[in-house]
């Protein structure tokens, strides 16, 4: 706990993947004030035609759990 799943279309690297994954996990840690060994962190790619419907149901469908919205800019904190 906690296990975080990165959802994005195909084409990205394992070498990308495991950065980001490694980022993730020491800023969830960091935040969370745990050990990073408690952190998993995976990725779903999701084909480019299905993205719109997938969106619909993981997003638009569950607006009240999204913190960092869609064209909401990321704040450094």
């Amino acid at each position: 706990m906690p296990h975080i799943v990165v959802n994005l279309w195909p084409g990205r690297t394992d070498e990308a993947k495991k950065k980001l994954a490694n980022r993730i996990a020491l800023t969830v840690a960091e935040e969370f004030e745990m050990d990073t060994e408690y952190v998993s962190v995976a990725f779903e790619e999701i084909a480019e035609e299905e993205w719109d419907a997938f969106c619909q149901r993981e997003i638009g469908d569950k607006l009240d759990r999204v913190y960092k919205k869609p064209g909401d800019p990321a704040i450094k904190v």
